[in-house]
């Protein structure tokens, strides 16, 4: 199923048209937290992608970062969607994504839909089969960045970050809790994570 996936993947960016715009991007970061949680037992991230994106909206991409958890060692995500902005000036997004973790079976997709206004929104992420939904209210601009967020039976997670230059690379410090949910079998999460990395 994975090396369908890979292929697929491949394919199409083989047929995306050249006129496009294409980037990559990598990220070394002190945890690798998703949702409040730990995805590497508190070592440190390693991360890159690809990136397509289209004048009409559309973009496409592939991002990779190891992983710990769950007999899992490496997470690679598949996505696409549209985004724009409305003549009122409110920013939205709606796409699909893939995260696949090789070898194990934990793979599972979602939809997602996110709007903002002036930095100010909310997204929502919803699997295809089971699992559990996911909602987040952000605040974000150039510097700060601030999210609550819900994910159905895990928990509540908060962010707050701030991005700053460094040396000619992106730079990120935040502050990130997980509360988990009673019965849900995780555990309560907080600490600060430091990242740096760069687009091209």
């Amino acid at each position: 199923m994975f090396m369908k996936k890979g292929i697929m993947t491949f394919v199409m960016f083989l047929t995306l048209p050249m006129f496009a715009d294409l980037s990559a991007n990598f990220t070394f970061s002190s945890n690798y937290v998703w949702r409040g949680m730990t995805q590497t037992m508190d070592d440190p991230g390693y991360s890159g992608g690809f990136d397509y994106s289209h004048e009409s909206g559309f973009y496409a991409g592939t991002w990779g970062s190891n992983v710990a958890f769950g007999g899992a060692g490496l997470e690679l995500d598949t996505y696409a969607g549209y985004s724009g902005t409305t003549s009122e000036g409110i920013d939205y997004d709606v796409g699909y994504i893939d995260y696949a973790y090789p070898g194990t079976t934990g793979d599972f997709e979602e939809f997602y839909f996110s709007a903002s206004y002036q930095g100010m929104g909310f997204s929502y992420y919803e699997p295809l089969e089971g699992g559990a939904d996911y909602m987040e209210a952000f605040y974000s601009d150039d510097y700060v960045t601030v999210s609550y967020g819900d994910y159905n039976s895990y928990g509540t997670n908060f962010l707050v970050a701030y991005a700053f230059p460094l040396f000619g690379y992106d730079a990120s410090i935040g502050y990130t809790d997980f509360s988990a949910e009673e019965g849900s079998g995780m555990e309560d999460e907080d600490g600060v994570v430091f990242s740096i990395g760069a687009s091209f």
